[in-house]
Formats: structure tokens, sequence, C-alpha cells
């Protein structure tokens, strides 16, 4: 089963800033949520390692909690 069905994450809704204390999120250009510490290093080192813009937009879903929404089945 893919992980992006609706292909939402084609559209790239997600958008992020990295400065020298946090990474702040964005979806659909409104701050969703700021990462600082653990957190930001973590996730600064995951998208480094992303090679498409997909898994990007994956990564930033997942860290907002805007991921999988609806009826998914267990």
């Amino acid at each position: 089963m893919p992980i992006d069905q609706r292909n939402k994450l084609e559209e790239e809704p997600f958008d992020y800033q990295s400065t020298k204390d946090c990474i702040r999120v964005f979806h659909h250009h409104k701050m969703v949520t700021i990462l600082r510490g653990k957190a930001m290093l973590k996730l600064d080192k995951q998208l480094e390692n992303a090679k498409t813009s997909k898994e990007v937009q994956l990564l930033l879903a997942k860290i907002t909690g805007h991921y999988k929404h609806g009826n998914e089945r267990r």
C-alpha cells in the first residue's frame, strides 16, 4: 500500500525554515510547529539525507502530525 495514496504530497503543502536555534515548519504557508534541541537536530539530519522532495514532504508531514488522517485501516 503506497504511503501517499491521494498524492497530497505532490502538491508540496509543507515548507520549512531553518535557523541556528530552531526549525519552523509551515503547512500551506502557515507556521504549524517549531522544533528546537534534539528534535531539531534529528529532523535536520533526516532532511539532509532525504533524496527527493517527496521524502522531505513526508518527513515534515510526520513531524507535524498531518499524516494519515481519515479512515485508515489497522
